[in-house]
């Protein structure tokens, strides 16, 4: 039985009548309001009540801006539970852009009367179709035909839904948006048969009861949650509501943005998504941003920013906008100490992997295993929560190398690979065939993969996804390929590949009734590495911003003491490709014979670090940097960079780039001029001056040309950039390069040197902003009254904190506060404003606190680490900044 409306045409003269009669825009509700700040032109915003033939009013605004005239128009969706409120700044974003906006709350939800039917194609599909009508008859819109609007969809979650569902149904939908999105809704509730019973009870309480779906939906929802197994009826219900469903009609450009950190809506769906899309001859692009529904970064600006170039292609018909590429993944790496998230970073390839490209063979081990499903499924393993997300949550513990999930003894059979010879990237889904036999006629299994580490102790599941997998038939045994989640995940030297079946999971329903599942395996863990994605080499923002430096000056001091050179040590060939090492430098200040500002300091940096030198003030940090750049003399010690002996005037300092605060411009020369002076000075040949590279990096253009003394500052800060650059140092020593900076040129100056790193080459930054050292270093040093109080990896030093902090939902009364201080593992558990600090004991874990969480009913939000890079500092130093 075809399920599937007939698709919207675009309305002829006579339809034409029929929509006008059904849609009504209600006399008196539309009010008129102008939206605008200091530094950006002002948007209009009409507000309306639209009645629909069936009843149902729909709450809508819509936005424009800038001069009168046609212009392409956008429907803007929020997500389930919200309100088109949600979505009022990026409507505001894209009507300053050049686009008319029209938001709307959908049935049930905000202002908006009826009934919630999940995208139903004859309720809230059809109210597209009506707002359609509407834009074409408004003076604003562009006109492709006679009732034919220009028009593109985006939305999140539920708002990127009925953006594809929108294409599929109604030919006037030129282009499509959506984001952490279901294709097939009733695999993302009922995956492989298995009843995602914690996200469909989110879904229902969201959405404000039972009462206020359709009544059809309600009952399917509690037949379904009684026996916790979904039948026929049920996936028929949800797949008509699908974009799947109309997948051969969906034939708009579509670009496909999905979260990694999403157990409601895995990458998965988008990939069926854009394999059904691409079929039809549409051009769809696919990203991975790092968030999700179950936490992490939603790259909000990065995001809205691709989708208005992607408009800018489709609806503009600009051919110059660049709408990204064929396929983009957000990695991690380092931590943000603000909010305790993984530092992000992009990798593209130019056409989409899909989930099993460049697939490789890992042997697992282990032997036939038996295990229970214990009766009533209690207790149930715990890997990924609906709620526990947002600031914190088990997929950022997750991104940050915490291991959270929780297998129970005697309910789980795991196979073990051996530890891998060199860096393993996943990218895809992993697969595996076993044998599974049961003492029942069907088995319901969870399977997953871990990342362990070389001491066995640390386990990371990786977004905290895992794959349900219902056998019918299994009393017999069948061989049974499982698909393991997609994820992107680098598996490190050294560590092991896991694979854990387990009998039950917290987030999914599994029988009650007792069983034993027998499991081996029949074939090797085949892993997808999509070679073709490599770390994005676009060229870096053209406004990347750092402090003025006058580099000039570090070559004037080589020019003058070039004459007074004297014989150096000579090189240590076991250090050729160490960038520096330090060893017992000391400097007294002047006149004292006893009185240090750098004393008896040794460490040690490698290639592609980026090294954070850390301490109050007078802790010797200048000192140690202008001896390192060979502007002073230790007093004892020695610098060896790449293994040569640092002095005055030493050739290895051609190898070393160094930021030292104040201009270093002369102001009636041009921007070229000044560049191409500071490297004569250094009297290398030009050709090794790489001054094309440090030109793109400076991204000044005419402004080359100009004198310096009619720059801005932040065209002189991105001169600066350039000329640090020039000869690309392998050695880049940076003095407090985030003074006088905003955020967000903060943010373009970290991914400077992360990329620099990248590379291969060495930086070195000194900086009291904690935080910002924190994202950007892979290591610190931390000095105090001239001496070495501790280095090593950034996540070391930091990660030596063993509290955590749990988000409530409401205050914790202090009876559950002793509940959880009596707890195994617990030292302590204080009341906050946002939870409970929960310190761990030395035998306390995250799993098992979690665990303990849930099963004492503690209203959680978020759990993460409470140890910042400024705790760790200050107990470093003992508090003496």
């Amino acid at each position: 039985m075809d399920l599937r409306l007939p698709r919207l045409r675009r309305p002829r003269p006579r339809r034409a009548l029929a929509a006008a009669a059904a849609v009504v825009v209600l006399a008196g509700a539309g009010t008129w309001t102008a939206v605008a700040s200091d530094d950006e032109p002002p948007v209009r915003r009409a507000d309306r009540v639209m009645a629909t033939d069936d009843g149902v009013r729909i709450d809508t605004s819509f936005f424009t801006s800038g001069p009168e005239g046609r212009r392409p128009a956008v429907l803007l969706g929020h997500g389930f539970g919200g309100s088109k409120e949600d979505v009022r700044a990026q409507a505001e974003d894209l009507a300053r852009d050049g686009y008319a906006v029209l938001t709307w709350s959908a049935r049930g939800f905000g202002r908006s009367t009826g009934k919630i039917g999940l995208n139903d194609p004859e309720g809230e599909v059809a109210d597209v179709s009506r707002l359609l009508d509407w834009l074409a008859e408004q003076p604003e819109i562009q006109l492709d035909k006679d009732g034919d609007p220009r028009v593109g969809m985006a939305g999140n979650s539920y708002g990127g839904a009925i953006a594809l569902l929108g294409a599929g149904y109604d030919d006037r939908v030129d282009a499509v948006a959506p984001a952490i999105t279901y294709f097939d809704l009733a695999e993302a509730l009922f995956p492989d048969g298995v009843f995602k019973k914690l996200w469909a009870g989110a879904f229902v309480t969201s959405g404000g009861g039972c009462a206020r779906f359709e009544p059809e939906l309600c009952a399917m929802y509690e037949r379904v949650a009684e026996s916790s197994v979904p039948d026929a009826q049920a996936r028929t219900l949800l797949e008509a509501r699908s974009p799947a469903a109309v997948a051969d009609r969906i034939d708009v450009p579509t670009l496909l943005m999905q979260g990694q950190t999403d157990s409601l809506f895995p990458l998965g769906q988008a990939d069926a998504a854009a394999r059904a899309i691409r079929a039809n001859g549409a051009p769809v692009k696919v990203d991975w941003l790092a968030g999700g529904h179950d936490g992490g970064d939603p790259e909000t600006d990065r995001l809205h920013a691709r989708v208005r170039a992607w408009f800018d292609r489709y609806l503009k018909d600009d051919k110059g906008a660049d709408t990204g590429p064929a396929f983009r993944v957000t990695r991690t790496g380092g931590v943000d100490s603000t909010d305790g998230r993984a530092q992000l970073r992009g990798a593209s390839a130019d056409a989409y992997p899909g989930l099993r490209s460049g697939e490789r063979s890992v042997r697992l081990t282990g032997r036939e295993q038996r295990f229970a499903n214990p009766a009533g499924a209690n207790p149930p393993a715990v890997s990924a929560l609906p709620g526990i997300g947002g600031s914190g949550g088990l997929s950022q513990l997750s991104s940050l190398g915490i291991g959270v999930s929780l297998d129970f003894p005697g309910q789980h059979a795991r196979f073990e690979s051996a530890p891998v010879t060199r860096d393993l990237h996943v990218t895809g889904s992993p697969t595996v065939t076993a044998r599974i036999r049961s003492t029942s006629d069907d088995a319901v299994l969870f399977a997953k993969l871990y990342d362990v580490g070389p001491d066995s102790r640390q386990q990371v599941l990786p977004s905290q996804l895992v794959t349900p997998v219902r056998v019918e038939g299994a009393r017999a045994g069948k061989d049974v390929e499982l698909t393991l989640p997609a994820v992107d995940h680098e598996v490190r030297k050294g560590h092991r590949l896991r694979l854990v079946l387990a009998s039950t999971d917290l987030a999914y329903a599994s029988p009650a009734a007792p069983a034993t599942y027998t499991v081996a395996l029949r074939s090797d863990l085949t892993v997808p590495t999509a070679p073709g994605v490599t770390t994005a080499a676009a060229p870096l923002p053209a406004w990347v911003v750092w402090l003025p430096v006058a580099g000039a000056l570090v070559a004037l001091a080589l020019l003058l003491t070039a004459r007074r050179r004297t014989t150096a040590p000579a090189p240590d060939p076991d250090l050729a490709d160490v960038p520096l090492r330090i060893t017992g430098l000391s400097k007294r200040y002047a006149r004292s014979a006893d009185r240090y500002a750098v004393r008896d300091l040794s460490f040690r940096v490698e290639k592609g670090q980026v090294l954070g030198l850390l301490g109050p003030n007078g802790a010797g940090k200048t000192t140690t940097l202008r001896m390192l750049m060979g502007l002073i003399r230790p007093d004892d010690g020695e610098i060896r960079v790449f293994g040569h002996a640092v002095r005055p005037g030493a050739p290895v300092l051609s190898r070393v780039g160094a930021f030292v605060e104040g201009a270093g411009f002369l102001p009636h020369l041009s921007g070229r001029e000044n560049l191409e002076l500071y490297w004569a000075a250094t009297g290398r040949p030009p050709g090794d001056a790489h001054l094309d590279e440090a030109l793109e990096i400076a991204g000044l253009g005419d402004a080359l040309a100009r004198a310096v003394r009619t720059y801005s500052q932040g065209m002189r800060q991105r001169l600066a950039i350039a000329q640090a650059m020039l000869g690309l140092p392998d050695l880049l020593i940076l003095d407090e390069p985030t003074n006088g900076l905003d955020p967000p040129q903060i943010r373009e100056m970290r991914e400077v040197m992360i990329r620099y790193a990248a590379a291969g080459r060495t930086v070195i930054v000194s900086s009291h902003l904690l935080a910002e050292v924190e994202q950007s270093c892979t290591h610190l040093v931390v000095m105090d009254r001239g001496r070495l109080v501790q280095a090593g990896p950034v996540h070391d030093i930091v990660g030596s904190g063993d509290t955590l902090l749990v988000g409530t939902v409401t205050p914790v009364e202090e009876p559950l506060a002793e509940k959880v201080a009596a707890l195994p593992g617990v030292e302590s558990a204080v009341r906050t404003d946002e939870g409970l600090l929960v310190r761990l004991g030395a035998d306390g874990t995250a799993p098992r606190l979690i665990a303990e969480l849930v099963r004492l009913e503690v209203p959680v939000t978020s759990v993460g680490p409470h140890r910042r890079l400024e705790d760790a500092f200050l107990t470093l130093i003992g508090g003496s900044a």
